[in-house]
């Protein structure tokens, strides 16, 4: 998730619903009293551990074995790199024996036909280049002679998101020669360039030797932008609140949007979650009257969009053409229904999309039984035959929730390689049943069901018509059933073998011991969200959840369609040397501490969970990393109870801590990047991950002074030409050919 804009920060929860985040001290500061013992912290929290000496007096040492060489399959059991130092550098820095190389970067054409990049503002045709900060990404696997494979490691198709574009002021300045236009209306051929490079990319990539490549004029090679057609398909295909001038039947839309996290099928698709969609579109003052103050200014609100809200691109100034009026979200026309206008346009983003990356013809389907938020990835249950599948996602606002889509048809195995995958995603999800999710103090927790039935006559804000309105409304439906606002909720996964279910919940900067009276967007710390503190980076203070946790969740009875779980915290991020007893609680030493948990991706090959950052707070000492961690399982570690104040203490439950040999700095990225994506080869011996907006600090007044970019990666690293810096893929592989992490 870009960070650059403030629609990443969208915070539009007021209702009463308790928060997760109930247990940190607002007194702490990183740079000045958060300074302690990490080895007395760690006694006092987590027990003492008693070490048997070795040797001893004058007696000739016994001769110590040279340990086994490290295995080359199956899951590890503690990582063999040496840790990466932080690092401010603009370079991507490896850990020790590994090689990174850039495979995919903005621009780079995806057709024979299409000139090579010039990277000075002047390239056009963006429907047929890579598009702009790449996000999350899936591996599907090419036999020798192209056909799909879910044993290849040296060709498959890479799908990537691409999340947004590199701002300032409205412009994603870095894609125009001077630096665009700041100022409304926008010029349609800037408009035109930055609406294509949104979307996705499939691109063919290839092993010749040891060296990658991607494949330039692939068959397989494919770009989806914010105006490719795209299906509806669930409850809401065919909903009134679906319908538009484009679409007057409400069964399909144009593009996906804001393409953060992702997901694969069971059965091989590629699913792409929509996140900050709503800022793309402006509502005028004027529109809650026009609209009558009907229950759709409700809804509106509800996802980011009051009446006189502005759009992050002014798209809509563009000229009078469909394709600009369609960011005008209002009603403009006399109809009854919308069938004249663009007023219910937004409805038709914030879904799970499904795509087969194999076939470059076939539409996409926005898979609306999942429910409509700020999506980020989609994580299955581990598919068993005969058990109901689960998909666990998260909706990445202050204050939102975590929810769960279970499907009504059971798992066959016959479906795992099916001749048509989006009809196998219908199967399996189009209909269903979405959950969301109550945590507890004590750890335990309940999916509750989001249909009619479940909301109380007592909740009067919102009236829904249906069960399709419950799925496009679902924010709106959890705050009805209670359930528990999150530290925004970002990437999810699934663990290999347990089948526990990891959360990122990045930071909340609305985290309060005391919050403000009379606010409805601050909350004090809870079981879940346990942490509220104050910490100082260089001459301001930041508050709240600062640095961001990683939660997890044990089902119960039933697999994915269990209705309880229990719960504790997995990691908490942190500066190394942070007070232990209210920030610091996973004892971080400097090989270890983060900030900022989003991306998150467990190897089948290793077993290892891959952590990405998307950081602010901690990069005046270091730019955004990825770390190696080798989890335990939820109840591994013990309850602790934090005394915020005299009047305020909160429990929660921490999972065991980390050792040097189970959690790991492996990468640091360039300036001003976040670490994203992350996919492998089945051997696990090969890596690919996204390295997203590097130099998003540069003002749009320098886009002329190369030497005033805070980045100019990767062309600095020797890939392509200009310097103005570029979102890219890159692929790491192992010096010695060994497993990634051994």
């Amino acid at each position: 998730m870009s960070h650059s804009s403030d629609f990443n920060d969208e915070n539009s929860n007021t209702s009463d619903n308790a928060h997760f985040a109930t247990v940190l001290d607002a007194r702490l500061s990183r740079r000045n009293i958060l300074r302690g013992s990490v080895g007395t912290a760690a006694t006092a929290l987590f027990g003492s551990i008693s070490l048997a000496a070795c040797g001893g007096g004058d007696d000739t040492p016994a001769p110590v074995p040279a340990p086994p060489p490290a295995a080359d399959t199956g899951p590890m059991s503690k990582l063999g790199f040496q840790a990466v130092a932080k690092s401010t550098a603009d370079t991507v820095t490896l850990a020790s024996g590994y090689t990174a190389t850039v495979v995919y970067a903005l621009g780079d054409p995806l057709t024979a036909d299409t000139a090579a990049f010039k990277n000075d503002g002047t390239d056009t045709d963006f429907e047929r280049r890579a598009g702009d900060h790449h996000d999350g990404m899936e591996w599907f696997g090419l036999s020798s002679d192209g056909l799909p494979s879910s044993s290849a490691n040296d060709r498959g198709l890479l799908a990537i998101n691409h999340e947004a574009t590199t701002d300032e002021t409205r412009s994603s300045f870095f894609l125009h020669a001077n630096g665009g236009t700041a100022t409304l209306p926008r010029p349609a051929s800037e408009v035109d360039k930055e609406t294509a490079i949104h979307g996705i990319s499939v691109v063919e990539v290839k092993r010749t030797g040891s060296t990658w490549a991607y494949v330039k004029d692939s068959a397989y090679n494919r770009r989806v932008t914010s105006l490719s057609e795209v299906e509806i398909s669930g409850p809401a295909r065919g909903h009134a609140q679906l319908v538009t001038k484009y679409s007057i039947d409400g069964t399909r839309t144009r593009g996906t949007l804001n393409n953060c996290g992702t997901g694969k099928t069971p059965w091989g698709s590629f699913l792409t979650g929509e996140e900050n969609w709503f800022g793309y579109f402006t509502r005028p003052v004027g529109d809650d009257a026009a609209r009558g103050n009907d229950k759709s200014v409700t809804a509106l609100k509800r996802y980011g969009r009051a009446e006189g809200a502005t759009s992050r691109h002014g798209w809509e100034s563009a000229g009078s053409a469909d394709i600009y009026a369609r960011w005008l979200n209002a009603k403009t026309g006399t109809s009854a229904d919308g069938s004249d206008d663009y007023r219910n346009e937004m409805n038709g983003m914030g879904y799970i999309v499904e795509m087969d990356p194999y076939r470059p013809s076939s539409r996409m389907v926005k898979r609306t039984a999942l429910g409509r938020f700020a999506h980020e990835s989609a994580a299955f249950s581990l598919p068993k035959a005969g058990e109901k599948l689960a998909v666990y996602m998260g909706d990445d606002a202050r204050n939102e929730y975590i929810y769960k889509f279970v499907s009504d048809n059971a798992w066959s195995a016959a479906d795992a390689n099916p001749v048509d995958r989006i009809a196998t995603g219908a199967k399996y999800l189009d209909s269903g049943k979405l959950f969301v999710a109550k945590f507890n103090s004590d750890g335990s927790g309940q999916w509750i069901e989001l249909n009619l039935a479940a909301i109380p006559s007592s909740y009067t804000a919102y009236t829904f018509a249906d069960e399709a309105d419950i799925r496009i409304n679902c924010r709106l439906a959890a705050d009805a059933v209670g359930a528990t606002k999150m530290d925004r909720p970002e990437w999810c996964a699934t663990h290999p073998t347990s089948g526990e279910i990891y959360f990122t919940l990045t930071n909340n900067s609305n985290r309060r011991v005391a919050p403000t009276a009379g606010s409805t967007t601050q909350l004090a710390p809870d079981s879940a969200n346990p942490r509220a503190y104050s910490d100082v980076k260089g001459t301001s203070t930041q508050q709240g959840n600062v640095n961001g946790h990683i939660l997890r969740v044990k089902e119960g009875s039933g697999g994915g369609a269990a209705v309880a779980f229990t719960w504790d915290v997995y990691l908490f991020g942190a500066q190394s040397d942070a007070d232990t007893g209210l920030v610091n609680l996973s004892s971080l030493t400097a090989d270890q501490d983060f900030s900022s948990p989003d991306g998150l991706v467990f190897s089948k090959s290793t077993g290892i969970c891959w952590i990405q950052t998307d950081d602010g707070a901690y990069t005046d000492a270091s730019n955004c990393m990825m770390l190696a961690g080798i989890p335990g399982s939820v109840g591994d570690g013990a309850k602790k109870t934090l005394a915020h104040s005299s009047t305020l203490s909160v429990d929660t439950f921490l999972g065991k801590a980390p050792t040097a040999d189970t959690l790991k700095r492996f990468l640091v990225g360039p300036k001003d990047c976040e670490i994203t994506g992350l996919v492998e080869t089945p051997d696990g011996k090969t890596l690919f991950i996204n390295i997203q907006h590097p130099g998003e600090g540069t003002k749009m007044a320098d886009i002329a002074d190369p030497s005033k970019y805070t980045s100019q990666w990767p062309s600095n690293a020797g890939y392509g030409a200009g310097k103005r810096p570029r979102s890219a893929t890159i692929v790491i592989t192992k010096n010695d050919g060994g497993r990634i992490g051994n």
